[in-house]
């Protein structure tokens, strides 16, 4: 019971005064619970840490030989004079030459082996986030009149959605579909496609003209799109849009939700690693249009206040002579499911009300489940990019509990990340999520700025928004050389995935990018 009141949090809400009844005239108050976010860093899994060490176990043998070798040969080398060690190694050579011979041959076939079985490394060359035309803006006022005008909701419906746009973090000029406030009915493949068309091709023709290649370089293509799944599939859409060459190893991925974009990247990192001298394209978006819900069920309408209009394109590259022009390096992916638990699996869930109406239901464990998937990716993340110190006190500390048990025995030590990154992308959920993020990992307002704003300007853009977010601090030229960006993102199934980017020089402000024209009023107090 005691566990299980330490996830509620309570606030006091002023309703204003009473119209009518026995309070009327009077001042009244309502006591509203909320779920909170887990406290993961204070039950962090012992088994989870392993996993990120696994990588540090792997190497071992180079760290634990190579230092010996060294000293050994230092010692060797240090108890003879200069001219007795040239001596001995002519004397070895001219005596024994097949050995010389063979001892180097051994060394050249041992490091050949070894740099030709080290994965390629994937650069970011460049990335594009599409801006919708200025007529699809809509405020938080003029999407409940228009909600009201397009007849589809009733007055329950419209005040809850206009409670959930108050405290949801949107500002008032995200985008959606001008389709979506009328009459009409606009779940339809048609105006899918049409959304698809616009936002897509405006991100990619973005990205290939600020690359400068063509659409027939492009090797390999993926893209992800939620809800969305057309046939023939959005890739196929762009390859015949853009007339790509045949031979195109080209994925659509569907259903995977809000983290899918970390996801296509991982499988564009495994491509490259499997076809060299190649270009990969990764497009994340959501159709907003055609995932409109029309009816009652709060639980989906949601989705209607937060998901906005959006689409992000990426170029990665394994050619080392891209090195020259890439912003960023790949350094790490990790990615978390818990898709085995009943629980996780049905937060987030697709599925038809009583009035037969489509939408998207987002179950009260949602904020529950996000906590403990992202302990999970986190805690496997930690042990690759914290510093040493840091990794000491981390695993030092958990290994302590489990030995003495209890969580009075034994503190748990809170990793500061802030020592691992100096850029924060977290995906622009809601305003409470990253609240609640924000207060488990001891993030600053600076740390979270990336993410708010981007919520505040475009809304939750679904897997794109971590794009928009990384957009925003290179509009802001906050991004150095070294500089280190961790991306994280959440979605249905339930997923938790990060990846870890490293900038390889200082990014100056783009010519190109969606926040160029209001980046000056950014970023906005009071959230």
């Amino acid at each position: 019971m005691a566990g299980e009141q330490a996830l509620l949090s309570t606030e006091i809400v002023n309703r204003g005064i009473e119209p009518s009844g026995p309070d009327a005239g009077s001042l009244t108050f309502s006591v509203r619970v909320r779920r909170r976010l887990p406290d993961f860093v204070q039950s962090v899994n012992l088994k989870y840490v392993k996993l990120g060490y696994h990588y540090l176990i792997n190497h071992a043998i180079y760290l634990a030989t190579i230092p010996v070798l060294v000293l050994v040969f230092s010692a060797e080398v240090g108890s003879i004079s200069r001219e007795e060690l040239w001596r001995k190694l002519w004397d070895d050579a001219r005596y024994d030459l097949a050995t010389l011979l063979a001892f180097f041959g051994v060394l050249v076939f041992t490091v050949s082996v070894y740099f030709m079985s080290r994965p390629r490394p994937i650069y970011l060359i460049d990335f594009a986030c599409y801006r919708p035309d200025d007529e699809l803006k809509i405020s938080k006022e003029e999407f409940i009149e228009q909600a009201r005008k397009s007849g589809k909701f009733d007055e329950a419906s419209l005040e809850f959605q206009k409670k959930i746009l108050q405290s949801s973090g949107i500002g008032d000029e995200t985008y959606i579909p001008k389709v979506v406030m009328t009459s009409e009915h606009c779940a339809t493949m048609k105006e899918g496609r049409a959304e698809a068309s616009t936002v897509i091709f405006g991100a990619l023709d973005e990205l290939f003209e600020k690359c400068r290649i063509r659409p027939k370089d492009v090797g390999i293509l993926v893209v992800n799109c939620s809800l969305f799944n057309p046939t023939p599939s959005l890739s196929a859409m762009i390859v015949n849009h853009y007339k790509m060459r045949g031979n195109i190893l080209s994925f659509n991925l569907g259903g995977m939700g809000c983290s899918a974009g970390i996801i296509a990247i991982d499988l564009a990192r495994d491509m490259l690693q499997a076809n060299p001298n190649n270009f990969a394209v990764v497009v994340s978006t959501e159709m907003v249009a055609f995932n409109w819900y029309p009816g009652r069920n709060r639980s989906m309408l949601i989705p209607n206040c937060f998901f906005r209009m959006g689409c992000s394109a990426v170029l990665l590259s394994n050619r080392r002579r891209d090195f020259r022009r890439a912003k960023y390096r790949l350094e790490h992916i990790v990615r978390t499911h818990k898709g085995a638990d009943d629980r996780a699996f049905r937060c987030v869930y697709q599925e038809e009300d009583e009035q037969r109406f489509k939408g998207l239901a987002v179950n009260k464990d949602l904020l529950e489940v996000g906590g403990d998937a992202l302990k999970t990716n986190i805690t496997t993340l930690s042990p690759l990019v914290l510093p040493f110190s840091e990794q000491l006190f981390f695993f030092s500390t958990l290994v302590r509990k489990q030995i003495f048990g209890g969580p009075e025995a034994s503190k748990p030590y809170i990793p500061d990340y802030k020592l691992a990154f100096e850029h924060f992308c977290i995906h622009a959920a809601s305003k409470t999520v990253l609240d609640e993020l924000g207060r488990n990992l001891e993030l600053t307002e600076k740390n979270l700025e990336a993410s708010r704003m981007t919520l505040h300007r475009f809304g939750n853009t679904s897997s794109s928004s971590i794009w928009y977010e990384l957009a925003y601090s290179e509009a802001k030229e906050r991004v150095k050389r070294g500089d280190r960006v961790w991306q994280v993102a959440f979605g249905s199934g339930f997923k938790c995935n990060s990846v870890v980017w490293r900038s390889l020089r200082r990014v100056r402000k783009p010519t190109r990018n969606p926040w160029l024209d209001s980046i000056d009023r950014y970023p906005v107090a009071n959230l």
